[in-house]
């Protein structure tokens, strides 16, 4: 038994949003509970391909996503959101518009994310081939009052996952 929820994973670039997100997945699907995962990659390229990284930009991205999210929540879907989502606002109103909505703030620090760099993308910021890099030329601001925060430079995957799990049951989103 669960009820629709969604979990809105935000953190910097190479924090482990989409990570921790799948993880989650796999153990609520286990668990044979009905989840989605919109992850802020995957929307870029299948639908707004082309699109940037300016604030206008990043809020069509976290906007469409909401919506579609706000959908899902309604038909008892988990949702999994991975999305940079770097404003607190932007944030903000992806929780009035969904409703049933967890932030989960993927703490990781900008030194960490840019020695992970799974992406290359820091590499390529630090040289100036990238504007709009959140946490170096664009602001990341931390979330404030987030449901959940999870340390993935102090805990492994499996810990934050748990944790993630953990808090699902404690609160009746799963049972």
């Amino acid at each position: 038994m669960h009820k629709g929820v969604t979990l809105w994973f935000t953190g910097l670039s190479g924090s482990g949003k989409t990570t921790l997100s799948r993880s989650v997945e796999q153990k609520l699907k286990q668990l044979n509970i009905v989840t989605e995962a919109l992850d802020g990659d995957i929307l870029r390229d299948q639908i707004f391909s082309g699109l940037g990284f300016s604030k206008a930009d990043r809020s069509l991205n976290v906007r469409t996503a909401a919506y579609l999210a706000q959908i899902l929540t309604r038909h008892n879907v988990i949702v999994l959101a991975s999305f940079i989502s770097p404003y607190r606002d932007m944030r903000e109103q992806c929780r009035q518009r969904i409703g049933s909505f967890l932030e989960v703030y993927v703490k990781c620090s900008w030194e960490e994310c840019a020695r992970r760099d799974v992406k290359g993308l820091y590499r390529k910021a630090v040289s100036g081939e990238i504007k709009h890099f959140t946490g170096l030329t664009d602001p990341y601001e931390e979330p404030v009052h987030p449901e959940l925060i999870v340390d993935t430079e102090m805990e492994s995957e499996e810990q934050c996952t748990e944790h993630i799990i953990a808090y699902l049951y404690q609160h009746g989103y799963i049972r």
